[in-house]
């Protein structure tokens, strides 16, 4: 099958390099440097984000998006949130009611606050919608790591082809009816790994990490409940798993934020010297606002909202979620 993947970034080239795994499928993956499709074409590999990883004669990389989107009629989505409603704009002028979309976008539109899938529904006329989100950090995928992800989407016949289409001896692919779950456990928990990172490097240590991952999971569940997901979604690997792999690991590109942060480097200076899109940080933003108009209790969020904005030390910031009013933990159901 014809599978186009929209966007050559670490997770998009990840992406590709899942789907060329099966020898049914012929990739192409679509990205707007000349250069990058030249090098991937010409020698397999693609200079910034394939590493060792040798990239499968399978995959053919482009800059025609008409061309990609007239022909797959399957696409994943991988660009930043900030490019998705552009980018969708433009895939919107060849996209027919018959074609797939999945995305893989762990953020919001930050100047709306609106979900991607939301974003997808009004630039296009795509009906067969899909998310991707799980604990996929790309390096350990393209190292042949065992790895899962999930697809969520209302349509069975999505979440049984992108099965078909990216499981592998390596990789697995658990489908979910949970739409609006899987998109808010994949954007919340960037919030959650720049609080890890700073915790991190801060020095502390397993204590501390578990009573991070286990509030921000209640945190993150509380949230998306607001916005009329599922709490058992969060259990899972696009809730939980994720927030284990993101918070727990270096390779985390919202990990290394924070741990930065607390090693005393501002944010703009972080921002300047990183290679790779930190989707935490405008998502922090984005998340604290939708909070305040929702009426919802995020102290986490409230707090890297505030370090972020230099108001507060992470050291000070942790001081002020210690201190908080005693209380019962709460118990999520459904």
């Amino acid at each position: 099958m014809n599978v186009g993947v929209i966007g050559g970034g670490s997770w998009g080239t990840t992406i590709a390099y899942l789907l060329s795994q099966n020898p049914q499928n012929q990739v192409q993956l679509w990205m707007r440097n000349a250069e990058v499709v030249e090098t991937i074409n010409n020698t397999h590999y693609s200079p910034k984000y394939s590493g060792e990883t040798r990239l499968s004669e399978r995959i053919v990389a482009t800059t025609d998006l008409e061309k990609v989107v007239s022909e797959c009629p399957v696409l994943f989505l991988v660009v930043t949130s900030a490019s998705a409603r552009q980018v969708l704009h433009e895939i919107g002028n060849w996209f027919n009611g018959s074609q797939i979309l999945i995305h893989c976008i762990k953020g919001f539109e930050h100047s709306t606050f609106k979900r991607i899938s939301t974003i997808v529904r009004e630039e296009t006329c795509c009906r067969k919608l899909g998310v991707l989100s799980g604990p996929n950090l790309a390096k350990e995928i393209l190292q042949g790591h065992p790895s899962a992800t999930v697809v969520a989407s209302a349509f069975d016949e999505v979440v049984s082809l992108a099965q078909e289409l990216m499981t592998s001896a390596r990789f697995r692919v658990y489908g979910h009816k949970d739409v609006v779950g899987a998109e808010v456990a994949g954007a919340l928990k960037n919030i959650i790994a720049l609080a890890a990172g700073m915790t991190g490097g801060l020095g502390y240590e397993h204590n501390t990490q578990s009573l991070l991952l286990t509030r921000g999971l209640v945190e993150v569940t509380r949230f998306g409940m607001q916005m009329g997901a599922q709490a058992s979604t969060f259990r899972g690997l696009a809730g939980m798993g994720d927030l284990i792999a993101t918070c727990s690991s270096s390779l985390s590109r919202n990990y290394q934020v924070g741990h930065r942060i607390a090693q005393g480097e501002t944010l703009s200076e972080i921002l300047q010297t990183m290679p790779y899109v930190s989707e935490g940080v405008p998502t922090t933003r984005s998340v604290y606002a939708m909070s305040q108009q929702m009426g919802v209790e995020m102290p986490i969020t409230t707090g890297v909202q505030a370090i972020l904005n230099e108001q507060i030390s992470p050291r000070d910031a942790i001081d002020r979620l210690m201190g908080r009013n005693y209380k019962y933990e709460e118990e999520f159901t459904g």
